[in-house]
């Protein structure tokens, strides 16, 4: 067949492969290097490899501003540098599981994995501040010094909702990993196994090391404008009184 596109001839040859597109894209591009080509005949690769390259430079931009709008937000809830640093700080906890995951299983870095570690930051950013907001409500709201006793009492606190959290997202991501090999699964699979490597990671080192971390670099202190508030509160309260 003669086909033509954009009002050029076209020869289109097709091709299906095992294994990572990237890869078989990248090894073609080498082959292809040291092809002579008559003048005005030039070679493009499309299909999956295109399509996906696009959809992860699209899925970085937005996972992108969706991080920058997370840290305006985590430094609202916090209202402290340093504890919105370490709650950044807690990403790598989740990376660790899930690169090795990514190493263990031997799948290729895909749509589905850039998914997955998309999705397992934003799991870990809920515990880590689900720590450190407790830590402010027993350092501010009960009046206990911030020392090693309050960090392992508010550890102890939040262990059973951290757990349940990474617990029944584990067991729904379960059967899509062990059935990552099946046709159908090429974006659910990598994506459940990386959530399960980083959930596995991020729950331990939440549980052991963000602690730590808090109590060398934490902060948990009143603003000025509420102690300047409760102040004038309780010198409106009293004068109503009398």
């Amino acid at each position: 067949m003669i086909l033509h596109l954009d009002a050029q001839r076209v020869q289109i040859v097709t091709a299906n492969i095992t294994g990572s597109a990237a890869r078989f894209v990248a090894r073609a591009r080498h082959r292809l290097a040291g092809i002579t080509l008559a003048a005005g005949d030039y070679l493009e690769i499309g299909g999956t490899a295109a399509a996906s390259g696009a959809a992860r430079l699209d899925l970085l931009l937005r996972a992108a501003l969706a991080f920058a709008a997370i840290l305006g937000l985590l430094a609202i809830a916090l209202r402290e540098a340093r504890n919105v640093l370490l709650v950044t700080a807690n990403l790598p906890f989740a990376l660790i599981g899930g690169i090795a995951a990514v190493w263990i299983s031997g799948i290729p870095v895909s749509l589905g994995a850039a998914v997955g570690f998309v999705t397992v930051f934003g799991i870990t950013l809920r515990n880590a501040l689900m720590l450190l907001s407790h830590y402010r409500q027993l350092v501010l709201a009960e009046g206990r010094p911030w020392s090693r006793e309050t960090a392992h009492l508010g550890a102890m606190h939040r262990l059973t909702p951290i757990l349940m959290t990474a617990s029944v997202t584990a067991l729904g991501l379960l059967p899509l990993a062990i059935r990552a090999d099946l046709p159908g699964q090429e974006i659910e699979g990598p994506m459940a196994i990386v959530i399960l490597g980083g959930l596995f990671s991020s729950t331990v080192l939440t549980l052991l090391v963000l602690p730590a971390l808090s109590l060398r670099y934490g902060r948990f202190k009143r603003r000025a404008d509420e102690s300047a508030g409760e102040r004038s509160n309780a010198t409106a309260s009293s004068s109503s009184r009398s």
